[in-house]
């Protein structure tokens, strides 16, 4: 017996549990989407496990049974097509038809070639390389998803490309080495090959679980923290969001800005052309927010006609960003389904040049700006003034500066000051 004759596995009997195992995770994927209508991508990746587990049948069938040899590999070509549709169809991007049927076709049409008919190897390469395609593919789908967090997706990421790599093995080895040491060493990686199939397989379940799984945990999370007319956060997520923003501008010491926004004459537009407009109008605004404010920024709508962001950045960012917001809805709300609204908003925000403080003052502050903007005749932004500290507390704070010794200072009866007035 020859080393590379010792060293094999029972291929037949690895190939009979890859079938049952794929069948079995097939089965259990088609049983958890008919619980789950919803997730239609766990019906595609259901079916490609069962088509696998048919092609490895296939291979593992009598060589009496007239099956023709190109069929078994075209199915599993169909799985993977299939698993990365369906990973696109979970990520909400559109299923490309002929990439389930490509790697198939290629396939199908090389095989009636006599250079891969009468070579085992050349197969075996084409094999290699389709099956490796697929699977950079889906690893790329799964690299490019933006919803979740980087570590997750790279995770995610690379099992599949450790699994292209493995199945690009032999074409490399066949052209590196030579000699009587190829057919060990090819031998060697079948078995290396056929053990990693089967953990693959089930691996790449558990990726499809933990994916659903956090799909759902997502959509808990989003139905209690999101506004469910705009999509944007509700009160509770935004107040929630826009502490930890405050934390991080206090702990660098860079300004924080609170924006307030008001529908301008909204129940007037309600009253008119009632409610489902009132909606729509709500919408586009809260729409044009999202697209005005940068991706650090965080947009809320408060209840009502009332909306709320905090940007990081000084008093002008703020008034850049409101004015922004301001003139886009002016466009966007001058008309809906052909009736002439001509709505506004009015901005109000405020500064705190450290990050310090509460975001409830910031917000009681840019809701006094908001009132100006109000009274001065709506559809402006304003930028609530700077409060002076106290001429008491500036006189300590600039002894602690010099060094000078702490001194008991007496109740003041308040402890700051307006600086000018809102602007």
């Amino acid at each position: 017996m020859t080393p590379a004759a010792a060293s094999a596995l029972d291929i037949p009997t690895l190939l009979l549990l890859a079938m049952v195992i794929a069948t079995l995770l097939g089965i259990f994927l088609l049983v958890a989407w008919l619980q789950d209508r919803g997730m239609r991508a766990l019906a595609w990746w259901g079916a490609a496990y069962l088509i696998g587990g048919c092609a490895i049948a296939l291979w593992n069938v009598p060589v009496a049974v007239p099956i023709p040899a190109e069929v078994p590999g075209a199915l599993m070509f169909v799985a993977c097509g299939m698993v990365l549709n369906g990973v696109r169809l979970f990520h909400g991007r559109a299923i490309l038809p002929f990439s389930a049927y490509a790697g198939a076709i290629v396939w199908a049409a090389l095989t009636q070639l006599p250079a891969f008919t009468e070579s085992t190897g050349a197969r075996g390469a084409l094999g290699a390389l389709v099956v490796s395609a697929y699977t950079f593919f889906i690893a790329l789908e799964l690299r490019n998803d933006r919803r979740k967090a980087q570590r997750s997706v790279i995770a995610m990421a690379v099992v599949p490309i450790a699994h292209a790599v493995i199945f690009l093995m032999p074409v490399v080895l066949n052209e590196v080495l030579g000699g009587p040491g190829r057919g060990a060493l090819m031998h060697t990686w079948f078995d290396l090959f056929a053990i990693e199939t089967v953990l693959y397989a089930v691996g790449t379940a558990f990726i499809v679980l933990l994916l659903v799984k956090e799909r759902h945990v997502q959509q808990h999370k989003s139905a209690a923290s999101t506004d469910p007319l705009t999509g944007l956060f509700n009160r509770r997520a935004f107040f929630e969001a826009a502490e930890e923003l405050r934390v991080r501008a206090a702990a660098a010491r860079q300004p924080l800005s609170v924006l307030m926004f008001d529908l301008d004459h909204f129940k007037s537009i309600n009253d008119r052309f009632g409610h489902a407009v009132g909606d729509d109008v709500i919408r586009r605004f809260a729409a044009c927010a999202a697209t005005s404010l940068r991706g650090s920024d965080i947009v809320a709508r408060l209840g009502g006609e009332e909306f709320a962001a905090v940007v990081p950045g000084s008093a002008d960012v703020a008034r850049l960003i409101g004015e922004r917001v301001r003139e886009n809805f002016i466009a966007a709300g001058a008309e809906s389904d052909g009736l002439r609204l001509d709505a506004t908003v009015s901005v109000g925000a405020a500064c705190s040049p450290d990050g310090s403080g509460a975001i409830a003052a910031l917000i009681e502050r840019a809701d006094e700006a908001l009132y100006e903007a109000k009274k001065a005749g709506r559809n402006r932004v304003c930028i609530a003034a700077q409060r002076r500290p106290h001429p008491l507390v500036r006189h300590i704070a600039a002894a602690r500066a010099a060094g000078l010794p702490r001194v008991k200072a007496p109740a003041l009866a308040a402890s700051a000051e307006p600086e000018g007035t809102l602007v």
